[in-house]
């Protein structure tokens, strides 16, 4: 187990594949933890170094208060890291939670990034906050385990609820959320009153990849299509009979987005180097 000090809290993180070789950072869901992108470690650790940590507040990173788990300081925290690792520049790649920070990281350290990619995600103020809400005091008060099936509704999409091939995988999340205390109530509270991005995304050159799960029960596939249309450049995708935890649904598919984005990446930063 590897920790890094940023902003007077512990980070935990895992460190992948060769240390030379062009780097992917993985920021994870609320909910969730670093392990959501195992199926990614798997196949990107032979030919990048691939970085995944915890937030702050979630999995085995230290604790924080409600105060300082909004969306800002986790994405100072991401720049921390990055820079505390010696890292110049990465692929920053967050699903739900993850890509809030990923797009503010775009707008305010572009200097971190080679690109920016977002799963399930959004840069506009919580739409559903009021239905969101009683669900967020409930998980204040007393944790997930009374609360463990809406959460699953939220996170996946129907085929992969229904699925059995996803069973394994979905009773391992399904265990992990069940046993979450009343912390997380905190940081579901940040994630729901968060303020948007979008006026800040006008401005970022960094390029963004969007991708949405067609089943997403939690942020529809216009959300993605709004962050693709703001910034200068953008792209979306939509991947099918996925929902809210798309690199984990559809791994096999959003790993093949994910290569050929990063390929796209290298040929302009090898064009713009031969001018």
């Amino acid at each position: 187990m590897s920790f890094i000090e940023v902003n007077e809290t512990p980070l935990y993180y895992e460190d992948y594949g060769p240390k030379d070789a062009p780097v992917l950072v993985f920021s994870h869901s609320l909910f969730f933890n670093s392990d959501m992108f195992q199926h990614q470690v798997e196949h990107f650790s032979k030919d990048y170094r691939v970085i995944c940590y915890d937030h702050r507040g979630q999995g085995n990173s230290g604790r924080s208060s409600l105060d300082n788990l909004d969306m800002d300081t986790l994405t100072n925290d991401a720049a921390a890291l990055i820079e505390g690792l010696g890292i110049q520049k990465c692929h920053f790649i967050g699903n739900s939670m993850g890509g809030f920070i990923a797009l503010r990281l775009a707008a305010r350290r572009p200097d971190l990034l080679h690109s920016c990619v977002v799963l399930g995600s959004s840069g506009e103020a919580e739409y559903k906050k009021e239905e969101f809400q009683p669900l967020v005091t409930q998980l204040q008060k007393n944790g997930a385990e009374e609360v463990v099936d809406s959460l699953m509704y939220i996170m996946f999409g129907d085929a992969s609820l229904a699925s059995l091939s996803f069973e394994r995988e979905r009773n391992i999340w399904r265990d992990y959320m069940k046993k979450l205390d009343s912390s997380i109530g905190d940081a579901a509270h940040q994630v729901i009153h968060r303020k948007s991005v979008l006026e800040e995304l006008e401005d970022v050159k960094v390029p963004v990849l969007a991708i949405a799960g067609e089943q997403d029960h939690a942020y529809s596939i216009q959300l993605s299509e709004n962050i693709a249309k703001k910034v200068e450049n953008g792209r979306c995708e939509v991947v099918g009979k996925a929902g809210h935890s798309v690199a984990l649904e559809k791994h096999e598919e959003v790993n093949k987005r994910l290569e050929r984005h990063f390929v796209r990446m290298k040929s302009k930063l090898e064009r713009r180097t031969r001018i």
